[in-house]
């Protein structure tokens, strides 16, 4: 189970984008899903930074087990889980 995340509708307003990304955490851990897909698009990059901080959090970090930028697509984030 793969969750998936796309960012470009609410690209300009930062509480909204911080309450999705929360959201779609929060989903992956209550249904124990291996990946997330975060989608912040190409653009500037500072979107993806905005991600990047907010998973950077401590209180985020201690729910995942590692983030992978996408090599091949600049505008893709997977966060991956681990469960026992």
């Amino acid at each position: 189970m793969k969750l998936k995340l796309d960012l470009h509708d609410i690209y300009r307003n930062g509480a909204e984008i911080d309450r999705a990304l929360r959201s779609i955490i929060d989903e992956a851990v209550r249904k124990k899903a291996p990946l997330v897909e975060i989608i912040p698009g190409k653009g500037s990059g500072a979107l993806k930074k905005h991600v990047l901080k907010f998973l950077d959090q401590k209180e985020i970090k201690a729910l995942y087990h590692r983030v992978e930028k996408d090599s091949d697509n600049f505008g893709r984030v997977f966060v991956h889980f681990r469960w026992k």
